[in-house]
């Protein structure tokens, strides 16, 4: 899959969010980003669900502007769909929000996004193996300790995803070879000690 570089990031609000805070949803979305566009049919038999539940939970993201028809891959009465951003972000303001059902919403996005990263975290380990030494020498799986205040940790947070755009420009298209599209998970997380 070619993706445009100014493929956007969506920020989410309260709105929306309750439109993506559902596991389905989370994962027909992420679906979309990872392989591009399908069919209701296709993302059913991919996940292990229903058609009905996954043309449904499509419509309702659809509702919600996280996706669209992809109608240069349509043929007849199929309809494709493809996701409109690359990504989506959690406004921290949202966590907080006055409304329990915002903050349940918010709670259970953060969960489901946490599942996936040790998901994708646990397939590299599964299947490290199958790639080549280079990738293997280019992944990396690290741990830091820091002591912080709130303010460093968020120019921390800030610098990292600045790094990580900058590398926007540099990237490759799909179709060069080694060129793989890669997850990058920061986590950046006060803990207490004992």
């Amino acid at each position: 899959m070619t993706e445009p570089r100014d493929w956007p990031v969506r920020t989410l609000d309260a709105r929306s969010l309750r439109g993506l805070a559902h596991p389905l949803r989370m994962r027909l979305l992420y679906t979309l980003r990872l392989n591009g566009p399908a069919t209701a049919s296709q993302l059913a038999a991919k996940l292990g669900e229903s058609s009905g539940a996954t043309s449904y939970h499509l419509r309702q993201l659809a509702a919600h502007g996280f996706v669209e028809d992809a109608p240069e891959h349509g043929k007849g009465r199929e309809r494709w769909w493809q996701a409109v951003a690359q990504g989506v972000q959690l406004d921290n303001a949202i966590v907080r929000d006055s409304s329990p059902e915002v903050r349940g919403a918010a709670a259970l996005y953060l969960h489901e996004v946490a599942n996936t990263h040790t998901q994708e975290l646990a397939t590299w380990l599964g299947t490290r193996h199958e790639w080549s030494e280079e990738w293997n020498d280019a992944s990396d799986l690290s741990d830091w300790r820091l002591n912080l205040t709130p303010a460093l940790a968020s120019e921390l947070v800030q610098k990292m995803h600045d790094l990580i755009s900058g590398y926007r420009a540099l990237a490759p298209d799909a179709d060069t070879p080694d060129a793989e599209q890669v997850r990058i998970h920061t986590h950046v997380l006060p803990t207490h000690t004992d």
